[in-house]
């Protein structure tokens, strides 16, 4: 083979050389798109780091809006009833109510009640405390008559009120007092004809002025002596109480007979 056949040769092994270099180029660049295109769909970066995937941005309900901020929410429950937080305190319902209270201290705790309620600023929900009492009339050792203050119910008070927690607790916390009347620790209002008789008590009588009852020191029953009058040192069982005129009725013995004796109730005394 001569020198030129040698050179032909060794063109087309260059050219061949050269076009399977080519082909291998165009591999590596189609594997190497493919590559970055794979990188870009799984959310791989160059340089090894994570790029977040493109999504489609999801339209929420306006609806159910409120559904996503409902954990952050917090409900208070309210302090008092929406009944008396509505409620103009001085157009609150009241009745009459019994309170129970420490005995022969019945003016004192009254007393207490009423600065703990003008302490409180809550007087619209109360009216007035009241010690059940009626008039009477006495007389001492010598006859003098007098009038007096008798407690119709000694270790009881009234109160006009509205009843909710807040005045339920400000009455139970006042000292002296031991509880509402009731049932069941439900505080119960006083039947309006009783408190229509408490009020009322001492009503005028036909001359224009009070009919009172007379304070009679003696029981049914009781033993007693005749101090003074007819039957003077006589003995006998009371058996009748008169208030409203201040007599009363005893049973003597009179010639071996029982008989009953009406007399003044400051005419006898206690044996």
């Amino acid at each position: 083979m001569d020198g030129e056949d040698k050179r032909e040769q060794d063109e087309q092994l260059e050219a061949a050389a050269a076009s399977e270099q080519a082909e291998d180029s165009s591999d590596a660049a189609e594997k190497s798109d493919v590559s970055v295109t794979e990188e870009l769909a799984s959310g791989e970066a160059v340089g090894g780091s994570k790029a977040a995937a493109p999504r489609e941005e999801e339209a929420v309900d306006p609806i159910l809006e409120d559904e996503f901020e409902a954990p952050t929410r917090r409900i208070k429950k309210p302090e008092v009833d929406v009944e008396d937080e509505i409620l103009d305190p001085d157009e609150a319902p009241k009745e009459w109510y019994i309170l129970k209270v420490a005995f022969n201290r019945e003016e004192t705790v009254r007393d207490a009640i009423i600065k703990q309620i003008n302490m409180s600023g809550m007087e619209g929900y109360f009216g007035e405390v009241l010690v059940p009492t009626e008039d009477i009339v006495e007389f001492n050792r010598s006859g003098k008559r007098k009038i007096v203050k008798r407690k119709l119910y000694p270790g009881y008070l009234m109160i006009y009120m509205h009843v909710n927690d807040d005045t339920w607790f400000l009455i139970r916390d006042t000292t002296g007092v031991s509880d509402f009347t009731g049932t069941a620790g439900k505080p119960a209002p006083m039947d309006p004809a009783e408190v229509e008789r408490v009020i009322t008590s001492n009503e005028d009588g036909e001359d224009g002025e009070k009919q009172l009852k007379t304070s009679i020191p003696f029981k049914v029953g009781e033993r007693v002596r005749v101090k003074e009058g007819n039957f003077q040192n006589q003995e006998g069982e009371v058996e009748k109480l008169d208030e409203a005129n201040g007599r009363i009725s005893v049973n003597i013995n009179i010639f071996g007979r029982s008989v009953p004796v009406e007399l003044d109730h400051w005419q006898v005394e206690p044996l």
